[in-house]
């Protein structure tokens, strides 16, 4: 194995690494929503990469996927249920203000004979 002879010196290392130099990486400005972005990258803001939608990050493909998401059964099943309530109630409501309305007459009459 190679072997130095003597130490390199501080002047000569720094000579040596003085070409090392980190460069400023490359960005665009997604298509979609304006963000800069590294280039050849999805961008992390909305999801895009060359004007489509990658990830689910999208605003529109979530919304989309919520929508496919939701089994309609389920929905239907709660929704008929609180439905079914609501009728009930209304019916209740409606055979109350009934038993009051044919009420008042009957005690209108009963004060008009006193």
């Amino acid at each position: 194995m190679a072997v130095p002879k003597k130490r390199t010196g501080h002047s000569a290392q720094g000579k040596r690494r003085a070409n090392w130099k980190a460069t400023k990486p490359e960005t665009t400005i997604c298509s979609n929503c304006g963000e800069p972005v590294l280039a050849h990258t999805v961008c992390t803001a909305c999801g895009h990469y060359k004007g489509e939608p990658v990830s689910l990050k999208d605003k529109k493909t979530v919304e989309v996927a919520k929508e496919e998401k939701k089994p309609a059964k389920k929905s239907t099943k709660k929704s008929s249920k609180k439905a079914e309530e609501k009728v009930e109630e209304t019916v209740v409501e409606e055979a109350k203000v009934e038993e009051t309305t044919e009420e008042a007459p009957a005690i209108e009459e009963e004060k008009e004979e006193k």
